[in-house]
Order: C-alpha cells, then sequence, then structure tokens
C-alpha cells in the first residue's frame, strides 16, 4: 500500500469482515483479537479483488519489509551520506544480509541489489515527470556519483537516455506491485 487510498480500501475491508484495524501501513497491518481461518479467508479474498496480496508465510513478509526499506533507501534525504544498502537492510530488518538476499531471490527471483535499482530508476523517471529538476539535481538528489552513472544505468534499465525519455510522451512508469 503505498497511497492514503490503498490504506482506506484496506481499512474498509477489515472492517468489512469484522475486524478492527488498529494500524494501516504500507505492507504492515495491526488488529485488535485474532483471526479466525474464515474471516481470514475471507479478507484474502476480498484484498485479491482490490489488487492486494494478504501475505501469509513469514517468508512473504520478510520480502516485503525489504522492499519496504529499500523505498525508504531511495527517498533518502540528499543531504545526509546515504547508508550502504547490505547494511541498510540488514540494520531494518535485523538479520544478517547473506539470509535475507537468499529469501529475496528465492520468493521474487531477483536480487536486492537490481530490485534498488529499479526502485532508484523509479524514482528518477518520478523526478523528470515532475519537470522540476535538472539531470544534475536528480543524480545528486538519489546520491549517485556523477550524471554518467546516472545516465548509464538509466539506459541499462530503460532502455533509453534520460533525456531521451524526458522527450517520449508514452506512459512509462512502473506501479510499485510490478517492481
Amino acid at each position: 500500500m503505498v497511497c492514503d487510498r490503498c490504506k482506506m480500501a484496506v481499512e474498509s475491508t477489515l472492517l468489512s469482515v469484522g475486524l478492527k484495524p488498529l494500524e494501516v501501513e504500507l505492507g504492515k497491518v495491526s488488529i485488535e483479537g485474532t483471526v479466525d481461518e474464515e474471516r481470514r479467508r475471507k479478507l484474502s479474498e476480498k484484498l485479491e479483488n482490490l489488487g492486494f496480496h494478504l501475505l501469509e508465510s513469514r517468508r512473504e513478509r520478510t520480502v516485503e519489509a525489504i522492499k519496504t526499506a529499500i523505498r525508504a533507501l531511495v527517498r533518502y534525504p540528499a543531504d545526509k551520506e546515504p547508508p550502504n544498502l547490505s547494511t541498510y537492510v540488514s540494520q531494518q530488518l535485523n538479520l544478517e544480509y547473506s539470509t535475507l538476499s537468499k529469501v529475496f531471490s528465492e520468493i521474487t527471483g531477483t536480487t536486492i541489489e537490481r530490485y534498488y535499482i529499479f526502485q532508484r530508476i523509479e524514482r528518477v523517471k518520478e523526478l523528470i515527470d515532475d519537470d522540476e529538476l535538472t539531470l544534475s539535481q536528480i543524480a545528486q538528489k538519489l546520491h549517485y556519483s556523477s550524471v554518467a552513472y546516472l545516465s548509464n544505468q538509466f539506459r541499462g534499465v530503460v532502455h533509453m537516455t534520460p533525456s531521451e525519455y524526458r522527450e517520449s510522451k508514452e506512459s512509462r512508469r512502473k506501479s510499485i506491485d510490478e517492481l
């Protein structure tokens, strides 16, 4: 869940199956009491109809926590030196990076590093689409060492340069669940 509407939809769904939500956040819901199997099934069905997925296994929850940590890292303040990816993810989940990396790769079919790159590129696209910053400012904001490095990584993922992307008119951004 990324937007307030998503949170409201999930909260409404919880209420519709007789559950009282205490907190609804990105990838995490806290409810009052316990959930019997029938309510869990109904909740899962209703969430699936909305395009959400109830994370049942511990491994799925771990992967979602990794994704949440990476999305936060991509938006790390521009005026602070960002932490190393593996150190950051490991600290956020309080688990060894090698364990997290293995689980993530098995569940998603990609590496944590590759997911991080995709998230950074989606953020670059967002900033280009906003048309308020130069490419140099975007590179600085997202902690790229140079515009050339950003451009090379962008071209590797999007198959066009940031300038070509800016000039194109097609809808190009991916939704968060496509990454």
